[in-house]
């Protein structure tokens, strides 16, 4: 009889999906996606950082 494993509780962060090639318009509207993408990244950055600290034995 084969236990089924417990669902991980504090998985890895996962990177935020990159706009593609088309999605800017280059307009500089105030809310462009390549800004939006700039702040995802940066809060993925502080999650994957702090998960790190909590998982050392993790490796990249």
């Amino acid at each position: 009889m084969s236990q089924n494993p417990l669902p991980d509780t504090d998985p890895r962060p996962l990177p935020p999906e990159a706009p593609g090639p088309n999605e800017c318009c280059g307009s500089g509207c105030p809310l462009c996606v390549l800004d939006l993408y700039a702040d995802e990244l940066a809060r993925y950055r502080q999650a994957l950082a702090a998960w790190k600290l909590r998982h050392p034995e993790a490796t990249d």
